[in-house]
């Protein structure tokens, strides 16, 4: 009773209706543009929508449906089998590739895009190889295939989004029952055999959260299939916006696409829903390995060595060759210019995100109820919308608030307000905190988690308030946690793509805008030195992931 006590009177010195006008006005800001996507389906444009169905729409629903496809069937073949041999198989470099096999996250697809692009074109690097090794003279005397069609998209989708699918599929084997294991060897079971008659089927729910992920960035994508001419729905909604001038139909076509990601989002709820899946193992047991031989482990090392030499080594590479040997034309004044626009867009947007997310979950710490558990959870759906959509949906609002102030303004005061917020850097970084405060507020959700009770009674009884509480024992044991969110929403706004490009203020330009700029008008080598900008800030929480599973390999043995 004296404890129940103590925490009704700590608790009645919260100002809890601070608590929840501030989660529901977070809560509102974020599921705006996707509120205002959603009612644009019932906006009265039928002449416009009636030309977009009878001429691209059924382009952009069957090349989003071939690259959701053979993406699918990529990073699951390369993503699953990779975390099997790692966890469960012992052969040569195995325990170095645990970590390297997650360094193509680092690399956007559009970056492979334009690197392969130029490494496979005729001028390029291996063309001229093979004619100097074969005595070709023209393109008349041999023929190469050309990698900018949707065959080749998928590839590189396939090889920056298999992580998704590894990663979770990874932490799933680890966790598996060590007499589990050892059970399908007492049956007789080979390697293969457990692994489909009992990892895979224990391991499904994580594969499929991954591969929900990487189905989710491929709709995200559009600096890839733009480039290979590819039409789907994040070209066509910036076709239309810009284009054609029709802001209410790209908004449709917007609805549309989260039509895609609702169904994503709902197939990957609903393999999870009815799915139970027990493990009894301690932390200290470790998975044995089966041990390969000579044969199977050269095979295994070519499985694995392959997605990482093609997603992360060869164009890093490439890229760094044509930064050196151009380093005048590359690293000039252009250059530093984009990365202070882009570390000046990507701290202010992971410092807000962070202050939001932490307004968040200890908001739900203090008052766990289910009014403020919705506005959390609204609140962090922005990850699984593409920048595309999100770009849509605060354009049109903020157009319209800029307009009416300014009409207003000018029948009163006879002032012209102009665009106050439309084309800011504050409706920049506003996209991005729709888009990644869910990676914000997750992190440090968890890291927040961690903490026990028990601390927040102490502290309670030691006379100290629910502010004083964050920040002399909460704050202090999550700083990790914090470091982390920051570091993850910082290289997530670096390398954002579609929303930058729609929402940037005028003549202010990103390294990713500008890699994409320089991209289209073929200019590879003004691209190179942002594009390696942008793989090697995008290392960081590679690195941070790998020292976790380093850990994580620890933690069993």
């Amino acid at each position: 009773m004296k404890t129940h006590s103590l925490s009704q009177s700590w608790l009645n010195q919260v100002p809890t209706y601070i608590w929840y006008i501030s989660l529901a006005s977070i809560a509102i800001l974020i599921s705006l543009p996707i509120l205002t996507v959603v009612t644009s389906v019932f906006a009265d444009h039928q002449d416009i929508w009636q030309h977009l169905r009878d001429t691209v729409l059924k382009d952009y629903i069957i090349n989003s449906l071939v690259l959701m496809i053979g993406v699918s069937v990529g990073v699951l073949v390369i993503g699953v089998s990779c975390a099997w041999l790692v966890t469960m198989c012992q052969f040569v470099g195995s325990s170095i590739f645990e970590w390297l096999l997650l360094m193509p996250l680092a690399a956007p697809a559009y970056i492979l895009a334009y690197s392969y692009t130029s490494m496979l074109e005729y001028f390029g690097p291996l063309q001229i190889w093979l004619r100097d090794i074969f005595g070709w003279e023209s393109v008349d005397d041999y023929w190469f295939p050309s990698i900018r069609n949707i065959g080749g998209a998928i590839v590189l989708l396939v090889l920056v989004l298999y992580p998704y699918v590894y990663l979770l599929a990874r932490v799933a084997f680890l966790e598996q029952s060590v007499c589990t294991v050892e059970a399908s060897r007492s049956l007789g079971y080979n390697p293969w055999q457990s692994f489909f008659k009992v990892a895979l089927p224990l391991a499904r729910p994580s594969i499929v959260a991954g591969l929900a992920l990487a189905l989710m960035e491929t709709l995200n994508d559009f600096g890839t299939v733009q480039y290979f001419g590819i039409s789907t729905f994040t070209t066509g909604i910036y076709r239309t916006w810009f284009g054609m001038g029709e802001r209410v139909a790209a908004a449709q076509l917007a609805s549309f696409l989260m039509i895609f990601i609702l169904i994503l989002i709902f197939l990957e709820r609903r393999s999870r829903s009815n799915a139970r899946y027990y493990q009894t193992n301690a932390i200290n047991q470790q998975i044995p390995r089966f041990c390969l031989n000579w044969w199977r482990s050269i095979i295994a090392f070519a499985t694995c060595a392959i997605p990482v030499i093609l997603g992360f080594v060869l164009p890093t590479i490439y890229l760094l060759d044509l930064t050196i040997r151009n380093r005048e034309e590359t690293l000039n004044d252009t250059f530093w210019d984009l990365t202070k626009n882009s570390l000046i867009v990507a701290v202010i947007s992971a410092i807000v995100a962070i202050l939001i997310g932490l307004i968040m979950a200890y908001g739900q710490r203090l008052i766990p109820n289910t009014i403020l558990n919705i506005s959390v959870r609204i609140s962090s759906m922005g990850y699984a919308i593409p920048g595309s959509v999100i770009a849509v949906g605060i354009l049109i609002p903020l157009g319209i608030f800029d307009n009416s102030l300014d009409s207003w303004m000018l029948n009163h005061f006879n002032i012209s307000t102009g665009l106050l917020l439309s084309g800011t850097i504050v409706a920049l970084v506003y996209a991005y905190l729709v888009r990644f405060l869910a990676v914000s507020f997750n992190t440090i959700e968890s890291s927040l988690s961690k903490i026990k009770p028990n601390l927040d009674d102490a502290s309670r009884s030691l006379g100290y308030g629910a502010f004083s509480t964050l920040f002399k024992v909460h704050l202090p044991l999550m700083w990790g946690g914090i470091l982390t969110a920051v570091m993850l929403v910082f290289v997530d706004v670096m390398k954002e793509l579609p929303a930058t490009l729609v929402m940037r203020p005028f003549n202010f330009d990103t390294l990713a805008v500008r890699v994409y700029q320089y991209a289209s008008d073929e200019r590879l080598i003004e691209a190179s030195a942002p594009a390696l900008a942008i793989i090697l800030v995008g290392i960081v929480p590679v690195i941070f992931l790998s020292y976790r599973i380093a850990r994580s390999r620890n933690a069993t043995s």
